[in-house]
């Protein structure tokens, strides 16, 4: 229908309507395959060693080798956020952690936990020659001050030759070993996780396809309806005020013009056409960053938003049951993306 005088002179009803016959939002030039994986903020990732002692190493010094553990922990954040909760003899160590972490993770708050444990499964190690007379001279030298100090009994002077054995410096290298293979685990767990969101979205994103497609033959429908309801009252309203009218009274085509000017404007206000094309486009694009993958999180919030405000514009200007279903179920969709984009780096 084209609107041939008034404010609406040359507007055309029927723009959704597609010459090929083919509906408008189908699953259509699409990008290809991902490229890159799409991951989510949420991951979990451990590791201990079992100490640095090498083969051929005595068993007594073996068994008092300690042992580090990592634990990485991650969960959705507008920006990348890390904590570490190291110990004092691993502290020194927190710049290099944080170093590999900031080169492999963009957004997310990180939470990195290390820990040292002694070997004493084996039972107590027992102290060699060096380290007993270095205790007994320790001793000596405390006594001279402290003549009615006690002397070591053999459980603390087997405690004291373990923990001087243990030398944590030496620690540092295999705990960057392990905190990188700790990482790599937590990038996988992540990317294992991003699947799933990835698949959960492009579902629903064919449901709301779906939705549109089933919205598109309603459109002039309703506009067709709208515009003759408005005509009928205007003619009741002419008639009735004809009869009534004693004065001057207005031309009958003029009315006629008049009321279909405003039938046409009044079509345009509640005509949803642009929302629904714009809403292909924001499904398009989000498909698209979908098989894309990398950092698209931020971007794919955005467009959830942009989504939202065209399924709320969509059910204010519904005047038909059946359309205003079709926009509910559309923002429940939405609100289901929504919850889940929120995991996506």
């Amino acid at each position: 229908m084209t609107v041939s005088g008034g404010k609406g002179a040359g507007l055309t009803f029927d723009i959704i309507r597609m010459d090929s016959g083919t509906p408008r939002f189908g699953p259509d030039n699409l990008m290809g395959h991902s490229s890159m994986a799409v991951y989510s903020m949420t991951g979990y990732a451990t590791g201990q060693s079992g100490g640095s002692a090498e083969a051929g190493t005595p068993d007594q010094i073996r068994e008092a080798q300690p042992s580090v553990g990592v634990e990485i922990r991650s969960v959705n954040s507008r920006f990348l956020d890390l904590s570490f909760k190291l110990p004092d003899d691993l502290r020194g160590a927190e710049p290099a952690l944080r170093e590999i972490l900031t080169a492999k993770l963009k957004r997310g708050k990180v939470e990195v936990r290390a820990w040292i444990e002694g070997r004493t499964d084996a039972g107590p190690r027992a102290p060699s020659a060096l380290e007993l007379q270095k205790l007994v001279g320790l001793q000596d030298n405390v006594r001279a001050w402290l003549p009615t100090a006690a002397p070591l009994s053999v459980a603390e002077v087997l405690q004291l030759s373990s923990r001087n054995h243990i030398d944590v410096g030496d620690l540092h290298k295999p705990l960057m070993k392990l905190a990188t293979k700790a990482l790599d685990n937590l990038l996988s767990a992540r990317a294992r996780e991003g699947q799933r969101l990835t698949e959960m979205l492009l579902d629903r994103l064919g449901q709301l396809r779906q939705l549109a497609h089933d919205a598109q033959p309603l459109i002039p429908q309703l506009v067709a309806q709208q515009r003759q309801r408005f005509l009928d009252r205007w003619n009741d309203a002419l008639s009735a005020s004809a009869g009534a009218a004693t004065g001057h009274s207005v031309a009958p085509e003029m009315a006629h013009d008049r009321a279909l000017t405003e039938a046409t404007a009044f079509a345009i206000r509640i005509d949803v056409a642009e929302e629904l094309t714009r809403l292909d486009s924001h499904l398009i694009e989000i498909e698209r960053l979908l098989n894309k993958g990398a950092e698209v999180g931020k971007r794919l919030d955005f467009l959830i938003q942009e989504l939202h405000r065209e399924a709320n514009t969509l059910g204010s200007k519904s005047s038909n049951l059946e359309l205003t279903r079709i926009s509910v179920d559309m923002k429940v969709l939405i609100e289901q993306m929504r919850e889940q984009v929120q995991n996506i780096e």
